[in-house]
């Protein structure tokens, strides 16, 4: 069983950044790969981004890449997802997610995240 809990949310305007926290408890977030979701009014929830479980390799959905980054603290059990040069379009709830097995076996509850034009 794995715990999740999201953070960081909020309303920030366009071009700002926040930093998203994925805590995780009940395993070690380095044994299994973690990956950011986001989900906005009336769409289907999109990846962003996942770090595997070496934590060596990261990547990205090609509308947040260059400038959101996923970074992993395995001492605090902790993913980030660290979001720079925030546009409009990514206003949404962002949920964090733990692939255990082949899928994405385990969720949070989500953080909502608002860009002002």
């Amino acid at each position: 069983q794995v715990q999740l809990v999201e953070s960081g949310g909020g309303l920030v305007q366009a071009g700002g950044s926040l930093r998203l926290s994925c805590a995780a408890s009940g395993r070690a977030v380095s044994t299994y790969t973690t990956g950011w979701f986001r989900q906005a009014p009336g769409n289907e929830r999109e990846f962003v981004a996942a770090i595997f479980r070496s934590g060596r390799r990261t990547t990205y959905a090609d509308s947040v890449k260059g400038r959101f980054t996923i970074s992993r603290d395995n001492a605090k059990n902790t993913v980030y997802l660290q979001m720079n040069s925030l546009k409009p379009e990514d206003t949404a709830v962002y949920y964090c997610g733990a692939r255990v097995t082949d899928a994405y076996d385990y969720w949070g509850q989500g953080t909502q995240v608002t860009v002002s034009s």
